[in-house]
């Protein structure tokens, strides 16, 4: 059961919270582009178990995880994550894509993966098994026949010559009128969005478990690259379930 905890009133859960969530996801600024981020983290910072970020999680954070999906244009992740979290097939539930059409939008959102290496196999589940063409975004300096391979498979999107532009990645989205952006990370792409100043939104679960070791924070920086400045949020709300957390923060006037 999941409840909201703050703003506590009015007190919803079940239905009547999911209806609200969904208002709350679907109700942005018009006039450009929303960028959202979803991760979840131990209570001691670490994104991963084992390599994973899904052994973080639990039921309650898969349905939210799919209450985000629901309403974007574009469902934005890096390789990597694609490669091990195992990205293919359907992205949303049956209900889902019924609410999407039901209010005018696809059935399926695209999938858009980032690579600089394009380090990704044409025969992954993630573009054999897409509902819709996937785009994959990367840079110039790819290699040129990976980037022909993939473009049997996938819309290959140029974003910056040697690293990412996050600025050109937004507008080429949009060109293609794809302006709700959802990311499910990794850490490197928030890391890569929050030096560019473009992370409007960041729904982080907060899951009761001490994991230690040398895993990772939800946001990084590539090699030899400056970190980002201190970037101020503001809470939106709280939920919990059990002794899980889920906490949504915007950028500060949005």
């Amino acid at each position: 059961m999941i409840e909201r905890i703050f703003p506590a009133t009015p007190a919803l859960s079940g239905n009547d919270l999911d209806a609200e969530l969904l208002r709350e996801n679907s109700t942005v600024p018009t006039g450009g582009s929303w960028i959202s981020f979803n991760f979840v983290s131990s209570a001691d910072g670490a994104a991963t178990v084992e390599g994973r970020s899904g052994k973080l999680g639990n039921a309650d954070d898969q349905h939210l995880f799919q209450l985000m999906r629901r309403t974007a244009d574009v469902i934005l992740v890096g390789a990597r994550t694609v490669r091990v979290e195992g990205y293919g097939g359907e992205l949303l539930s049956g209900e889902a894509r019924r609410w999407r059409t039901e209010r005018g939008l696809p059935a399926h959102p695209p999938l858009a993966i980032v690579s600089g290496t394009l380090n990704l196999e044409p025969a992954l589940d993630v573009f054999t098994k897409a509902p819709v063409r996937p785009l994959v975004v990367t840079v110039e300096s790819a290699p040129a026949d990976r980037r022909e391979a993939l473009g049997e498979v996938a819309d290959v999107v140029l974003a910056g010559g040697e690293t990412l532009d996050v600025a050109v990645l937004v507008a080429e989205l949009a060109h293609r009128g794809l302006h709700r952006i959802h990311s499910e990370g990794g850490p490197t792409l928030l890391g890569t969005f929050q030096a560019a100043g473009r992370v409007d939104e960041l729904s982080v679960t907060v899951s009761p478990l001490l994991v230690g070791g040398t895993a990772k924070r939800i946001a990084d920086v590539l090699p030899g690259t400056a970190p980002a400045k201190p970037q101020d949020l503001e809470l939106a709300h709280i939920l919990k379930s059990g002794s899980m957390l889920f906490l949504r923060y915007l950028r500060p006037g949005s």
